[in-house]
């Protein structure tokens, strides 16, 4: 079925959506998701040591964040991740290399089981993390978690539009792009236009063949070098 299907209404024959299981999609949970080259885990107390470690003096990493950051010390930002942990939504999750620790963070948000939609987002990469196979592989974890497991039938991303980084994130890790909310926020005392972006169940199967392909040992060399770009096989433009 295809996302923009439709069938006659019975009663009138105007063209209706076609009838879909309505069952709800199961909230995010203290899982564990383990991957090749690392994991993705629940957000703990005990991530923040290594997280800071990862951020401290790092001011570009929060420069889009809608609420919160740049942190002064080491305290506040703990205090800021203890507040994250007590959230049901946003659901956090500490991104864990196994050498360094703990070196980003990831939610799940906007969660709304009834409609089967939940978004990627708060996504917090350090320069540890950016740019490497654990980074993709997060989000591939992530986000077969939200649709396999959880029952998800629309699973979003969205960035600031000024935010090209994570506008280019977004293509290159499957998602199709839809268009501007123009003064969607007040992020930080300014005005902020949200570029949105989703990956849908039907579209998932040939995004998460992308993903695995691009993930595989022998797509790198032994300098730890790609070989095929996950935007080019998911058939999109770097």
């Amino acid at each position: 079925m295809s996302a923009g299907s439709s069938e006659p209404d019975p009663r009138t024959g105007l063209p209706v959506g076609p009838t879909i299981d309505s069952t709800p999609a199961r909230l995010p949970g203290p899982v564990v998701l383990q991957g090749r080259y690392g994991r993705v885990e629940r957000l703990q107390s005990r991530h923040a040591a290594d997280l800071w470690k990862a951020v401290a003096g790092r001011e570009e990493i929060w420069v889009y964040m809608s609420g919160y950051g740049p942190f002064a010390d080491e305290a506040s930002f703990v205090h800021w991740v203890e507040s994250r942990m007590a959230l049901s939504d946003p659901y956090s999750y500490a991104i864990v290399d196994p050498r360094r620790g703990a070196v980003g963070i990831a939610t799940l948000m906007e969660i709304r089981p009834a409609m089967r939609v939940i978004e990627v987002g708060h996504i917090v990469y350090s320069p540890d993390l950016q740019r490497t196979a654990l980074g993709t592989e997060a989000q591939y974890l992530l986000t077969a978690y939200a649709i396999e497991t959880l029952g998800y039938r629309r699973y979003e991303w969205k960035c600031n539009a000024l935010n090209a980084p994570s506008r280019r994130a977004a293509l290159r890790y499957g998602f199709a792009y839809e268009g501007i909310l123009r003064q969607h926020m007040i992020a930080k005392g300014r005005n902020r236009d949200t570029a949105l972006y989703s990956i849908l169940d039907c579209e998932w199967p040939a995004r998460k063949a992308a993903f695995e392909k691009w993930l595989a040992p022998e797509n790198f060399d032994a300098a730890g070098r790609q070989k095929t770009r996950l935007s080019a096989l998911n058939g999109l433009l770097a």
